[in-house]
């Protein structure tokens, strides 16, 4: 059936923005843990997903650097890559990328109108409808099953791992970035928990690469790894990052691994995590080259890292007053943010605007910036499930006179008010910083760089 002759079957969605409302509206069935959904979804396309090589990337930060540092390489040495991503910056079609460039919207709505049928027989049936994340990657699937054909994906999950619904596919190797504190009202109480949860990604066989730090955290790793006859490849163990030059513009690291060591690897991406994640990246390449036969001249390794960007992560979008955005949604981001603003950028004045969600563990992300800032701004992100600004501007003054602090609490539920008052305090000298979640990050970032509106999402 054509795309136009699906237009006027029953039902069928007419236009792309239709076709994202349909897939954004699933939100409603929130975060639905299991593969039953996907897997029905998938049986019924013949598992393209079988066909097809996925580098599998977990985590509580770092993984959306991982993925580009991986497919500006792989891309670099000649091969097509599909990088499957959330949530997304700008527009719904960022999440679904081949080669660097978003689904064509024609595409998706093919794709969304071939799979509605399905999602609404699953609907009907004792398992529910499947989520939005849910349809979104069997989405994905279907375009590089199907569509695009890919040499490798770079396949990020969602959130946590076991029972993510990415986790439908055995990839070709496992990352898990690292665990931390992030969604733990979902993936459980401790540290022991959540690392669980992003070991559930590790496959019989399939190595696994991982710069997992807390002991706790990796004694699961290892045990996962056992368990399924894998190999760990560990950062500090089998793989090590040894720091090289940094400058305003780059930094440069030594890579030393099982089987050769790299000098002077040099990235764009700013902070001393980045320098860890490409590190990962790179061990995750390494073991392509060694037993998959994945070619990476080195020529390519180092273009390639120096290319890689990543959004919305320690990203100068600003000169006058300088702007800086950074996604540090929970406590370990929040450190590596607030380790790169105490080394790598001189200011007299810091002025920070923070707006986050409701669940997340604010007090202990507040303690890593609060003692930095000069001026704090508090928002709200324009999407649901937004903490309101006087609930976490009330936290940021506990916390101010529990510790001494000595900022300026301003409260401006408006993030377009809040990002006036913003640049208004900020001087030639100053530093003005954009963090918290990244919905916040991504009308900012598009207000700043395209003075337009963001689609924003999952």
């Amino acid at each position: 059936m054509s795309n136009q002759e699906m237009q006027f079957a029953e039902g069928a969605l007419a236009s792309y923005e239709e076709a994202r409302d349909w897939i954004e509206g699933l939100v409603a069935f929130g975060i639905r843990p299991g593969l039953e959904r996907i897997e029905r979804m998938m049986d019924a396309f013949g598992n393209p997903h079988r066909r097809l090589k996925f580098i599998h990337v977990a985590g509580t930060n770092g993984k959306g650097s991982v993925c580009s540092y991986l497919t500006s390489v792989l891309r670099q040495s000649g091969y097509d890559v599909g990088t499957f991503t959330s949530p997304y910056i700008t527009k719904f079609t960022n999440r679904f990328q081949y080669n660097g460039v978003d689904i064509p919207e024609e595409t998706l709505l093919e794709l969304a109108n071939k799979l509605k049928p399905q999602v609404e027989a699953i609907a009907a049936t004792e398992l529910g409808s499947p989520s939005m994340f849910e349809v979104a990657t069997a989405l994905a699937i279907l375009y590089y099953g199907t569509v695009a054909y890919p040499d490798y994906i770079v396949w990020e999950t969602g959130l946590g791992g076991r029972l993510d619904v990415t986790n439908i596919v055995v990839p070709v190797v496992s990352v898990i970035t690292n665990v931390g504190h992030d969604h733990m009202d979902i993936l459980g109480d401790t540290l022991t928990d959540v690392a669980r949860e992003k070991a559930g990604i590790i496959k019989p066989g399939v190595p696994v690469i991982s710069a997992v730090g807390q002991p706790e955290a990796v004694e699961v790793v290892r045990e996962t790894v056992k368990a399924r006859n894998s190999t760990l490849y560990l950062l500090g163990e089998q793989f090590h990052e040894r720091n090289g030059h940094a400058a305003d513009d780059e930094q440069s690291f030594r890579f030393e691994g099982p089987f050769r060591a790299i000098d002077q690897l040099a990235i764009t991406l700013r902070g001393a995590h980045q320098r860890t994640n490409a590190a990962v990246a790179v061990m995750a390449l390494e073991v392509l080259r060694q037993y998959y036969a994945l070619i990476v001249e080195d020529e390519d390794l180092r273009e390639g890292l120096h290319k890689a960007a990543w959004p919305g992560r320690l990203e100068l979008v600003q000169q006058s007053p300088r702007l800086l955005l950074d996604g540090a949604h929970n406590p370990e981001g929040a450190e590596a943010l607030g380790d790169a603003l105490k080394s790598g950028y001189a200011n007299d004045r810091l002025h920070l605007m923070m707006g986050m969600m409701a669940n997340k563990n604010h007090r202990d992300t507040l303690r890593h910036i609060l003692p930095l800032v000069d001026t704090l701004v508090v928002t709200e992100p324009d999407f649901r499930k937004a903490m309101p600004a006087q609930e976490l501007a009330e936290l940021a003054q506990r916390l101010k006179e529990e510790n001494g602090y000595t900022f300026e609490l301003i409260i401006e539920p408006d993030w377009k008010a809040a990002l006036e008052r913003l640049q208004s305090v900020t001087g030639d000298s100053d530093l003005a910083v954009v963090t918290g979640t990244l919905y916040l990050i991504a009308d900012v970032r598009s207000r700043l760089l395209y003075n337009m509106e963001s689609e924003k999402g999952w």
